[in-house]
């Protein structure tokens, strides 16, 4: 009897890590979707945001 709920207790272990492996690549497949996406659409957060104070630096040549 303790074989077998060692057994079971196996197999327990390996489907949480069965399932936390395939959310952590769910997760990274729509991490790369979204980034896809703002490059596509010409998103740029990553880059952040240009401040409507463009007349504080002198323009460039």
């Amino acid at each position: 009897m303790f074989a077998y709920e060692l057994h079971r207790a196996h197999h327990a272990d390996l489907v949480r890590e069965a399932t936390a492996q395939r959310l952590s690549r769910q997760a990274a497949k729509v991490r790369r979707a979204a980034k896809a996406a703002a490059r596509r659409s010409g998103d740029h957060d990553e880059e952040g945001r240009v401040g409507a104070e463009r007349s504080r630096f002198a323009r460039a040549a």
